[in-house]
C-alpha cells in the first residue's frame, strides 16, 4: 500500500478549481474527495526514486467551502488517523469578496519538539495553531512565501547528523546539501512540521525562491558565478536545486490553464522516469536564464499579484548589469500595464526590497559603481575592493542594480497614474531579517496610487545584534549624509525617488497581513510569541 511522504499542498485556488501537490511512496493513482461530491485524480510522475502528483480538481462552486480527503489507490492517507487538527479545505472565492494575504520570507526549519529551537517560536506554527483553534474564524485567501523556504547551505544540527551518516562531511560541501536527494531531506523537514503540514494543506499558498534556497549570494556577480562553475560540487548542487525547486515550489504556482500549454509538464508526466528531463531544464535555466521564467502572475479578484524572480533571470555582464533580463523586464511591464481597470490593488513580489535603509541603498550603488570601474578602471584595486565588499557584505538587492532600481520606479509610478490607476501598488519582499514600511516619492509629483515597500522577514530566523544596530542606524540622519558621501565618491547618480520609512524596524518571527476589499487597503504586522500565539505589533490604513 501507498504511503504519503509529503503534502498535501494546496496551491492554486480560483472560483471553480484547485490543484493539490503531494508526494507519495510508489507509483499510483491520487485522489482528491471533497464533501461536497467532487474529486479529482492525478497519476504520479517519478523523479530520481520519488513519486509526485499534482491534482487538479475542478467544477468547484465559487463562494463554498468544503473539506477533501486524499487517496492512494482508493485508501485514504488523509486527514491521517486521529490527526489533531480539523479537516482541510478547500475555500472558492466569490466574485467582490475580501481578499487577505499574508506574506514573509527566511523561514529555518522547526527542529524536533525534544530540541531546543535557537531562532525563537516559528511564525508559521503560530498561524497554523490559531487558524486551528477557530477554523471558521479569519484566515488567510493565500499564503505568499517570497523566498528561503529551505536553507541549503544553512542546515540544522539534525540534517548535518543525517549527511554524516550518508557521506563523508569532511569534504565538500561539507554539511550543506549537495544533490537532489538531499534538497528532498530539507523539505521533508520543513514541510513535515505537523503545525506547518496542516496549515499547507488547507491555505493556499506562492512561492518563489531566494538565494539560501540554493546558496547564499547566488547569482551576486558575474567573477561569483565563474567561481562556484569552478567549484566541483556546485554543479550537482544546482541541478539538484533548481530539479527541486520546480517539483516542490514551482509546479504549483502555475494554474491550471498554464499547466495545460506547459510542454515540460507534459514531457514529465509522459515520462516513465523524468529524472533526466528535469537536470537538462535546470542546466539549461542556468546556462540559458532568458529560456526559462519563473516570475508568474496570479489574480485574486481585483488583486493582482506579480511573482518576480530576482535571482536567476539577472544580468551580470558589469557593463549590463540587471535585476531582470530584457525578456523579464518586458514580462513585468506588460503585466501591470495590461487591463489596469481590471485590478484595484497590484502586489508586486521580489524576494529582494526595492527600498532599503538609505545608508544600505547608498552603499550598494557605491559598491556597484566601484565594481564596474568608476574609480579606477575594471581591473584596479578599488573595483577589486568593490567585488570584495559585495560578496562579504551582501550588496546585491535592487540598489545594487541601478538601471533597475530606475527602470522599477518608472514602472510603478507609470502604472499608479492616470485612469484606470489601482489604489496601491505594494512591493513584498523579505530576505533582510526584519520588517519595516517604505513610502517613495518622486520629485515631479507622486502617482495617483499609493505606493509602499513592505518587508517582512523572518517567518523563523534571527538576526544578529549588530546586524540589528545596522539596519536602525542606516535609516537615521547621519547614516543619509554619509551614504552622500559614499555615492559622491562613486560618482553615482541621484536615486530616481526619494523614501521615508513609514514603520518599523521590527526585530522578531513575523508576518505581514493584506486584507484589500474594494479599493482599500489595510496592513497587520504580527509577530510570534513564547506561548505560541501571534500578537499584532503594527496596523495600517494603507488606502481608505
Amino acid at each position: 500500500m501507498g504511503e504519503l511522504r509529503l503534502g498535501p499542498l494546496l496551491r492554486y485556488v480560483d472560483g471553480t478549481s484547485a490543484t493539490v501537490w503531494v508526494e507519495a511512496s510508489r507509483p499510483c493513482a491520487v485522489e482528491v474527495r471533497c464533501a461536497d461530491g467532487v474529486v479529482g485524480t492525478a497519476r504520479t510522475f517519478h523523479v530520481s526514486g520519488h513519486h509526485y502528483a499534482l491534482v487538479q480538481v475542478t467544477g468547484l462552486t465559487p463562494g463554498t467551502t468544503t473539506a477533501y480527503e486524499v487517496y492512494l489507490d482508493d485508501t485514504r492517507v488523509w486527514p491521517e488517523p486521529d490527526s489533531r487538527f480539523p479537516p482541510s479545505v478547500l475555500h472558492t472565492p466569490a466574485e467582490g469578496d475580501e481578499v487577505r494575504v499574508t506574506f514573509g520570507s527566511c523561514r529555518w526549519a522547526t527542529p524536533a519538539a525534544d530540541e531546543k529551537d535557537p531562532v525563537g517560536p516559528d511564525a508559521l506554527d503560530a498561524l497554523a495553531t490559531r487558524i486551528a483553534a477557530d477554523p471558521d474564524g479569519e484566515r488567510p485567501d493565500v499564503l505568499l512565501l517570497v523566498g528561503d523556504q529551505v536553507y541549503a547551505d544553512e542546515t540544522s544540527d539534525a540534517t548535518g547528523r543525517w549527511l554524516a551518516a550518508r557521506r563523508d562531511v569532511d569534504e565538500p560541501p561539507g554539511t550543506q546539501v549537495a544533490d537532489y536527494e538531499e534538497y528532498t531531506h530539507l523539505y521533508y523537514e520543513s514541510w513535515l512540521d505537523p503545525e506547518v503540514r496542516w496549515l499547507l494543506s488547507t491555505v493556499p499558498s506562492c512561492m518563489i525562491f531566494d538565494d539560501h534556497d540554493l546558496i547564499d549570494d547566488w547569482n551576486t556577480s558575474a567573477s561569483w558565478l565563474a567561481d562556484m562553475r569552478a567549484t566541483p560540487w556546485w554543479r550537482e548542487r544546482l541541478l539538484g536545486g533548481l530539479t527541486s525547486y520546480w517539483v516542490h515550489q514551482h509546479l504549483g504556482n502555475l494554474s491550471p490553464a498554464d499547466l495545460a500549454t506547459d510542454p515540460l509538464y507534459a514531457a514529465v508526466r509522459a515520462a516513465d522516469d523524468a529524472t533526466d528531463i528535469l537536470r537538462d531544464f535546470a542546466e539549461r535555466a542556468d546556462a540559458e536564464p532568458e529560456s526559462v521564467r519563473w516570475s508568474y502572475r496570479r489574480d485574486f479578484g481585483r488583486v493582482r499579484l506579480l511573482m518576480v524572480d530576482s535571482r536567476a533571470a539577472r544580468v551580470l555582464a558589469e557593463d549590463e548589469r540587471a535585476m531582470l533580463d530584457p525578456g523579464e523586464e518586458e514580462w513585468l511591464r506588460d503585466e501591470a500595464l495590461t487591463d489596469r481597470e481590471s485590478y484595484d490593488h497590484l502586489l508586486v513580489g521580489t524576494s529582494l526590497p526595492w527600498l532599503l535603509p538609505h545608508l544600505v541603498h547608498d552603499a550598494e550603488a557605491w559598491d556597484a559603481a566601484l565594481s564596474r570601474g568608476e574609480r579606477g578602471g575594471r581591473d584596479g584595486r578599488w573595483a577589486r575592493f568593490g567585488e570584495w565588499l559585495r560578496r562579504g557584505a551582501d550588496l546585491e538587492h535592487w540598489a545594487a542594480f541601478p538601471r533597475s532600481f530606475a527602470d522599477l520606479a518608472a514602472l510603478l509610478a507609470e502604472t499608479g497614474t492616470g485612469d484606470g490607476a489601482p489604489a496601491t501598488i505594494l512591493v513584498l519582499s523579505g530576505d533582510v531579517h526584519h520588517a519595516y514600511v517604505a513610502e517613495p516619492h518622486w520629485p515631479d509629483g507622486d502617482p495617483d496610487a499609493r505606493v509602499l515597500q513592505l518587508t517582512c522577514s523572518p517567518v523563523h530566523n534571527s538576526v544578529p545584534a549588530s546586524i540589528r544596530w545596522g539596519f536602525r542606524l542606516g535609516w537615521s540622519a547621519p547614516a543619509r549624509a554619509f551614504g552622500r558621501l559614499l555615492r559622491r565618491h562613486g560618482r553615482c547618480e541621484r536615486p530616481p525617488v526619494t523614501w521615508r520609512r513609514t514603520g518599523g524596524p521590527w526585530f522578531g518571527n513575523q508576518l505581514m497581513t493584506l486584507t484589500l476589499r474594494g479599493r482599500s487597503a489595510h496592513l497587520r504586522l504580527e509577530q510570534a510569541r513564547q506561548d505560541g500565539s501571534l500578537g499584532e505589533v503594527y496596523g495600517s490604513a494603507l488606502a481608505p
